[in-house]
């Protein structure tokens, strides 16, 4: 198992802070997530219906031709490498590493690139792998780029899978109006800028018999019936979607100006968060781990990644980066 934000249960054992005492920074997902009404209860009883709605509804926010729900993001990039051969990865250097994982376990090749000018490994690709914006770095790709590069891929049988996790802030940057095109994968959820990580939805986007192969790896009942009703309504929440984009800018510009102000500018960031890079990196993650604040650790960079404080961990955060 590879390491993840969120692991709160280590940091409890290893410092001996209570876990309801700690501000968890970690993990980048938005603190203040959609509200969640009651759940019908026949939503608990039933089979989950796959003609519910959800389906059109996701379609319509992502302005995507098809998609399959999944259960979270990671149910589908685990099940991709089982769609090819064995082939060469390419994949983004600092990136998500469940990505590599899920390929190397199946036996494939994977090559690291630092950026799309590194040529002498995308040639070598039978697919590539990136996150944008790029999860930790906060790096971003146009869609220009990402489409010049599928085209490339697509010429000679490849793939572009791209990882959107933290692209809802904003959808304008989104490849997933090209979704359709052969051998062009765009991965969705609704676990960080909705802030509903625990339901695990997800979506895969792509050309229709791709789905089709996906959907038959995958099995029936990719999503539970509560998760799907809740998936529904926060997709079709303009207004929540729309307040929350102002709401994540100004939040996250105000860390940008917090960590700078002690010392520790952001090199990157998104809505969710910043990345710091930095050489002392292991020891303020331990410096703040003892002062209850756990913050993402990337020791090969060194770097830091900082998610948004909850409305009362702002005063928690700063009074903590004034002692380090």
């Amino acid at each position: 198992m590879l390491e993840h934000g969120g692991n709160l249960s280590a940091a409890v054992t290893r410092y001996g802070i209570p876990l309801e005492n700690w501000l968890d920074l970690s993990t980048g997902i938005n603190p203040n997530h959609y509200p969640i009404a009651d759940i019908p209860p026949h939503q608990w009883h039933q089979l989950p219906n796959d003609e519910d709605g959800l389906v059109n509804i996701a379609a319509n926010y992502y302005g995507c031709q098809s998609l399959l729900p999944t259960s979270g993001s990671q149910a589908a990039l685990q099940a991709l490498p089982t769609l090819r051969s064995l082939g060469t990865i390419a994949m983004l250097k600092p990136m998500y590493q469940e990505h590599a994982y899920a390929w190397q376990r199946y036996g494939h090749q994977v090559l690291s690139f630092n950026d799309l000018n590194d040529e002498h490994i995308l040639n070598k690709a039978d697919v590539v792998l990136l996150c944008n914006p790029n999860n930790p770095t906060g790096k971003q790709f146009s869609a220009q780029a990402l489409l010049s590069l599928h085209a490339k891929l697509a010429n000679r049988g490849g793939w572009l899978v791209v990882d959107e996790a933290f692209m809802d802030a904003t959808p304008e940057h989104s490849i997933a109006l090209h979704s359709h095109l052969d051998g062009l994968f765009v991965l969705r959820s609704l676990g960080k800028f909705f802030g509903l990580a625990g339901a695990r939805v997800g979506f895969m986007l792509a050309a229709d018999e791709q789905l089709k192969k996906l959907q038959e790896s995958l099995g029936p009942w990719t999503l539970t019936g509560p998760s799907r009703f809740i998936a529904k309504q926060a997709l079709q929440d303009k207004t929540w979607q729309e307040n929350t984009r102002i709401t994540l800018k100004s939040s996250s510009k105000r860390l940008e100006t917090l960590l700078s102000q002690y010392g520790l500018k952001p090199t990157a960031g998104t809505a969710l968060f910043q990345y710091v890079m930095t050489a002392q990196a292991q020891v303020l993650q331990e410096r703040l781990a003892a002062k209850g604040i756990w913050v993402r650790l990337f020791k090969e960079q060194p770097a830091l990644r900082f998610g948004l404080p909850h409305d009362s961990g702002w005063q928690l955060l700063e009074g903590a980066l004034k002692l380090l």
